[in-house]
C-alpha cells in the first residue's frame, strides 16, 4: 500500500505542479463564477466551491507531505554520500538530522563562528580551506561532539 500511495503521490504532485492543472483550476472556478447567476449565488452554489476546495486542501496535505518527505530523505541520503566519500570529512555528521535538537543547534553554532572567521579572511581559496580546518579541528573531539549541558550515555 506504501509503494502505490507513493506512486500515486508522485503522479499527483507531478500534475498538480504543472501549469496545465494551474489553468484547469482557474477554469473551474470560471465556470463556478459563471454559474453563479444561473443558481441565484444561493448558499448552495457557494458551498459547493467551499466544500471542493476544502476536500482538496485536506488530500492535497497529503500529498505534499508524502512528497517532502521523499525529497528530504533523498537528500539525506545524497549528503550522507558525500560526507562518507570525502577524504576530511566527519563521518560523524552522519545521520547528524537524527539528533537532539542541541546537537543541531550546537553545530550551527560552530559553523557560524566558521563563516565569521572566514568572512575577515581573504577570498584566496587556500586561506579559507585552512581557516575552516582549523576552526572546525580546534573544536572536534576524537568522537562525537556532544553540546554543553547534554549528558553523556551510561
Amino acid at each position: 500500500m506504501a509503494e502505490a500511495f507513493g506512486r500515486i503521490s508522485r503522479q499527483v504532485a507531478q500534475w498538480t505542479g504543472s501549469p496545465t492543472a494551474f489553468v484547469a483550476a482557474i477554469l473551474i472556478i470560471l465556470l463556478w463564477a459563471l454559474m453563479g447567476p444561473v443558481f441565484g449565488f444561493s448558499d448552495t452554489w457557494q458551498l459547493v466551491v467551499n466544500t471542493a476546495t476544502t476536500i482538496v486542501t485536506f488530500l492535497m496535505v497529503f500529498l505534499i507531505q508524502n512528497t517532502q518527505n521523499r525529497d528530504s530523505m533523498a537528500l539525506q541520503l545524497k549528503l550522507d554520500e558525500l560526507i562518507h566519500a570525502a577524504s576530511g570529512a566527519r563521518d560523524e555528521m552522519i545521520d547528524l538530522e537524527e539528533e537532539p535538537q542541541a546537537r543541531l543547534q550546537h553545530e550551527r553554532e560552530r559553523f557560524r563562528r566558521v563563516a565569521s572567521e572566514l568572512s575577515e579572511v581573504s577570498a584566496d581559496a587556500g586561506s579559507a580551506a585552512q581557516v575552516v580546518r582549523q576552526a572546525l579541528d580546534a573544536e572536534v573531539p576524537s568522537t562525537s561532539p556532544r553540546p554543553p549541558g547534554e549528558a553523556s550515555d551510561p
